[in-house]
């Protein structure tokens, strides 16, 4: 075959059903197909839908319609495991019996993947860890910490009062949370049992893929992968955000799994929908972030210089709030301290009062803040 025959290496993605994880695997194949890699998704029909438009988005702002090769979408069925016919995201969890029933199906979804490699045979295959097949993950430092509970698993030897400090061996930081802040395999055994089995699928892989930067990271070391575009449905937050004083608006996001009881509701606000959040941190009048620190959000301020207010809830975000309080120094906490997910019984509530005085922690130095995002220091 003469070599301008060659056919370009072709990288397959199959990421978690979950819009966290969908828009960073879209965004890492841009960046690839902008080097002329043909990228193929491979997810489920309703969550094709999220992919399509994140792809076009961040296609607009990377490549700019300058001929790089087109970034295919390829569907594969939501696996029949008794939940309703529209399930097929993470997001639509409703009830503990159905947690069961959606880490099955995304066990399941290890068929169709294989059926299409068969078929297709594409170069390399980046598969989320979630998706308990092999690796993208997260954070080195989050990584890191979760595999050092899963293998040692400290909470055999810690006190059973929730507030008893329990250190992870083996870290290049010091990281102690308190019990009530960690997944416990006493009460969380379906989770802890499906991040063994991530472990152990991300071990028999050839590789991980971090979405962080050296810098961010410097004892563990990472890869960057990003790109992003401008969406019309911007415009009018932007105009908003145009009007404000430098420095003077909080922005508050906590992702797309969170939910709030309604006593945590009583405290303060709720915003509900999809957020630009990359255009929104970049904006000048953006002075603080309130987060429940999902990695991508943690990510995107860093990579802003916006100072965050760390409300951490569940999965790894306690892990992320230790990299943004201890480790980077770049925010205040509201003193989160349970471990629980939107399914979980949460008993902590925390107060207005706590909420506003880390706000105010961040706001009053945001100054500071802003002369490093400018690069003036």
């Amino acid at each position: 075959m003469a070599a301008n025959d060659q056919q370009p290496l072709h990288i397959l993605f199959f990421p978690q059903v979950a819009a966290g994880h969908l828009i960073p695997v879209a965004d890492m194949a841009n960046l690839f197909s902008s080097r002329g890699v043909k990228c193929t998704i491979l997810t489920t029909p309703k969550n094709a839908a999220v992919i399509r438009l994140a792809v076009d988005q961040a296609a607009n702002g990377a490549s700019g319609g300058t001929g790089f090769p087109a970034i295919d979408i390829s569907t594969v069925p939501f696996p029949d495991v008794g939940l309703p016919p529209s399930f097929e995201s993470i997001a639509d969890l409703t009830s503990q019996a159905d947690k069961g029933k959606l880490v099955d199906a995304l066990h399941r979804l290890c068929e169709p993947l294989d059926r299409f490699l068969a078929e297709h045979r594409p170069d390399a295959v980046v598969v989320d860890s979630f998706l308990v097949i092999p690796p993208p993950s997260t954070t080195m430092f989050a990584r890191a910490s979760n595999d050092s509970l899963l293998r040692n698993n400290p909470l055999e030897l810690a006190p059973d009062d929730p507030d008893a400090g329990v250190s992870l061996p083996g870290l290049p930081h010091r990281v102690a949370l308190r019990r009530s802040q960690m997944m416990d395999p006493r009460t969380n055994e379906l989770e802890w049992n499906y991040y063994q089995r991530v472990n152990v699928a991300d071990q028999r892989s050839y590789g991980e893929i971090f979405n962080s930067f050296a810098e961010l990271e410097l004892e563990t070391g990472a890869a960057r992968a990003g790109a992003g575009g401008l969406a019309p449905e911007a415009e009018r937050c932007l105009r908003w955000l145009d009007e404000k004083p430098e420095g003077s608006v909080v922005y508050v996001s906590f992702g797309t799994l969170t939910h709030f009881t309604v006593a945590e509701l009583r405290e303060g606000l709720i915003f509900r929908g999809w957020a630009l959040q990359r255009l929104i941190l970049d904006h000048s009048a953006i002075g603080g972030f309130v987060t429940h620190c999902g990695w991508i959000s943690v990510l995107e301020a860093v990579s802003a210089g916006v100072p965050l207010v760390t409300w951490p809830r569940y999965a790894d975000q306690f892990y992320n709030a230790k990299l943004v309080l201890e480790v980077l120094k770049i925010g205040v906490g509201v003193g989160s301290r349970v471990y629980a997910s939107k399914l979980e019984v949460r008993g902590e509530v925390i107060s207005g009062e706590k909420i506003a005085e880390a706000i105010d922690g961040v706001m009053g130095c945001w100054a500071v803040f802003l002369v490093a995002r400018r690069g003036e220091c």
